[in-house]
């Protein structure tokens, strides 16, 4: 049995769950799971070969039930590169939501703004990304059950997907920026010289997550909604960088971002 299917017979063992849509939290995001009606918690500890992330603010349970009504499956919180897992290894908890029956993932993060404009307490719709990690989930022999070999990444964030959750910004009163997202290794932040250069590069706002989720999310055929907390200014700025200091911001703006998601969720066909 491979570790998918491992990992899939635990979750199935503890939950009849056929979510329509997987939701990935980032750090300090985890309120969302708070306003579900959840039929099972399952700390990552009891699912086999799922990695179980050690960064604040990330805490470790796939939770299954229904958000406004419609069946959902929300990881509060992932594991990182820098916490010394492989790519491969981060990419099994999505290939275990797609096989749950999830075909929307929405992955969520904290991010430094790159852009001049984009300010701490800003929403950022993911409009593409660049994988600057050094590594991809993909690397090694392809599973063809999962995934073609070469899966297209021209459209990594799905367009109705995007105007979806642009109509449902505007519904709700929030602003709602939108840009590219550079996805680096960490754990270290940036230094003013990376900022410059990722800016030339044409990235908007900067982490340590998610595009490894979304190469392996579209390599198994998810529709993929990215959405990023602005919780800090880049290197280079009066600001001190601290993890501390994320969370706190993600706290703050949590309100909003749960509004946003709850009536996107609300909007999927």
């Amino acid at each position: 049995m491979s570790a998918i299917q491992e990992a899939l017979a635990a979750v199935r063992d503890r939950a009849a769950a056929a979510p329509q849509c997987a939701i990935v939290l980032g750090s300090g995001l985890g309120t969302l799971a708070d306003v579900m009606d959840r039929d099972a918690v399952l700390p990552y500890r009891t699912i086999p070969h799922f990695p179980e992330p050690g960064a604040a603010g990330h805490a470790g349970e796939l939770v299954l039930g229904r958000l406004d009504g419609r069946p959902v499956a929300v990881l509060c919180g992932r594991a990182h590169l820098y916490e010394g897992y492989t790519a491969q290894q981060l990419a099994l908890p999505v290939r275990v939501l797609a096989a749950l029956g999830a075909r929307v993932l929405v992955l969520t993060n904290a991010a430094g703004a790159l852009a001049p404009a984009f300010r701490r307490g800003d929403l950022m719709l993911l409009a593409d990304q660049l994988n600057l990690t050094g590594t991809n989930p993909l690397v090694g022999p392809n599973d063809e059950s999962i995934g073609p070999r070469f899966p297209d990444m021209s459209a990594a964030y799905d367009p109705e997907l995007r105007a979806l959750a642009a109509a449902a910004a505007k519904a709700e009163g929030i602003a709602l920026r939108t840009g590219v997202y550079a996805g680096v290794l960490g754990p270290s932040y940036e230094t003013p010289a990376e900022i410059r250069m990722l800016r030339a590069m044409g990235a908007d706002a900067v982490g340590m997550s998610t595009v490894v989720e979304a190469i392996a999310a579209r390599h198994a055929g998810l529709r993929v909604l990215g959405i990023a907390a602005i919780t800090n200014a880049a290197a280079g700025s009066a600001e001190t960088l601290s993890h501390d200091d994320v969370l706190a911001a993600a706290a703050a703006l949590a309100p909003r971002f749960v509004r946003l998601v709850r009536r996107i969720v609300r909007g999927l066909s």
